[in-house]
């Protein structure tokens, strides 16, 4: 590999850190740190402290950003405005490393400007993206290897996004305890732009009560104010912290940690998933005290509340990261998939099984595979099973169309379906209505085209 002949440079050191191995950005459906949490040496639980200069050196070991490049490569993110993309960058870094890690060591270090990228949300909007150049990534992939062991312990248990061996069903998990323990008014909480909202004194503070390495926080602050390359123009950034780094949710928590612990001094029962927070109380007066308090909190951050998707009301009529609650027999509280999010899961098939294109039904698979096994996993709380049976109905009933609309003429129709050992009245009466697609591929085509012939093509089952 090229990163590890640069780092074949670099002089052995003394008491280097244990790193965790895990780049903090996933689909934002998409980016948790992974790996457990491992222990910095030295650091205390209550207000976590390093030497002046020991985290920058720790992070720039040769071991910690051998796994750092691993990381990225894994990772397979787009080239930044240099162009350059992971191989391209290993070419560069054979001869250049040295030089590079002497900057970051004297604080001269400058990141070069982040690539603008949109992204559609399902809701029509659009999130922005800033793709850092592989090198940028691979610096703070290290930096987020060494200060996340160091910090993380320090955070709310009551905080579940962007942290290692925690996801987001196990925000969805508290939540539900919450409600189940008579806990039925939610205070919903989401914050308006908030990665773009940042400030960045603010957080440069908080970071400062944590970590004493100037040369840490010289380089983090740097990382902020570097420029956005929109239109092949470098516009100036002074709020903000743009997520497509692995550095931003790790910074989001730590700034956001601050509303987490007063909320805990008061004993508020709470799950937080990054910007998104959920306080559960019972009632509704409760709760428009909370959110009083909540919008006094955050403001002192300089950070919105988003009015228009914010609320306080009843926990079985708002969803929380893509679930809803429920009360079945017994009056046990239980999860489902919110209907939002089984619009989303619908519109994302329908794109991935277009029935123009020239793709093969193998072609078409192989594109829902990735898809529908993240989404079951994500959803894998989910107590809904006749939700499930009904999303695969619907599912097999698209691929159905799709095979008669590949297949197109009466005769190859009744040709294709006789060898998959269709009757002859079954084949003639699809042959027959070769045209209506979507009609003709719920009748006497099921009998041939069955749940073990999509089994056998890989189609992964919902239910």
């Amino acid at each position: 590999m090229g990163m590890s002949k640069a780092m074949r440079q670099m002089p052995e050191r003394s008491g280097r850190v244990g790193v965790a191995h895990g780049e903090a950005v996933r689909d934002l459906i998409s980016d948790e740190a992974s790996g457990p949490p491992h222990e910095h040496p030295g650091a205390g639980s209550a207000r976590p402290k390093a030497g002046a200069g020991a985290l920058l050196e720790a992070a720039l070991t040769r071991e910690n950003l051998q796994a750092a490049w691993k990381r990225v490569k894994a990772n397979k993110g787009a080239a930044g405005v240099d162009g350059l993309d992971i191989e391209q960058t290993a070419q560069l870094l054979r001869t250049s490393w040295p030089q590079t890690r002497q900057a970051l060591l004297a604080g001269t270090y400058r990141p070069q400007p982040v690539r603008k990228v949109m992204i559609p949300k399902p809701d029509g909007s659009q999130r922005e993206l800033g793709i850092p150049t592989v090198l940028d990534r691979l610096i703070q992939q290290a930096l987020l290897q060494v200060l996340q062991p160091l910090i993380d312990r320090s955070f709310s248990e009551h905080s579940h996004g962007f942290r290692p061996g925690r996801r987001a069903r196990d925000a969805v998990k508290a939540a539900r305890a919450y409600v189940q323990s008579g806990k039925r008014v939610v205070v919903d909480v989401d914050l308006a732009k908030f990665f773009d909202r940042v400030n960045h004194d603010i957080l440069i503070d908080r970071l400062r009560r944590r970590i004493d390495d100037a040369g840490v926080i010289r380089l983090v602050r740097a990382y902020l104010n570097a420029g956005i390359m929109d239109g092949g123009v470098e516009v100036e950034r002074r709020l903000g912290t743009p997520q497509g780094g692995p550095l931003s949710p790790l910074l989001a928590n730590v700034l956001l940690d601050e509303v987490d612990k007063a909320l805990e001094t008061r004993g508020y029962s709470f799950a937080r998933y990054a910007d998104d927070c959920n306080v559960y109380v019972g009632s509704i007066k409760a709760g428009q005290r909370v959110m009083a308090y909540l919008r006094k909190l955050y403001g002192d951050l300089k950070l919105q509340i988003n009015e228009a998707k914010s609320a306080v009301g009843s926990a079985f009529g708002r969803k929380f990261l893509g679930y809803a609650l429920w009360v079945a027999k017994g009056r046990e509280v239980k999860c489902a998939v919110a209907h939002k999010a089984v619009d989303n899961f619908k519109a994302r098939i329908r794109q991935l099984t277009r029935r123009s294109g020239g793709r093969s039904m193998e072609q078409v698979v192989q594109r829902l595979r990735p898809y529908m096994l993240g989404w079951k996993a994500y959803f894998g709380l989910a107590q809904t099973p006749k939700v499930w049976r009904e999303l695969d109905e619907w599912l097999r009933h698209r691929l159905r169309a799709i095979q008669l609309r590949h297949w197109k003429r009466p005769g190859t129709i009744y040709r294709e379906l006789k060898a998959l050992g269709a009757t002859d009245d079954a084949a003639t009466q699809v042959a027959g209505n070769c045209h209506r697609w979507w009609r003709n591929s719920r009748g006497a085509i099921n009998s041939v085209l069955t749940i073990a012939y999509f089994d056998r093509l890989g189609v992964p089952r919902l239910s």
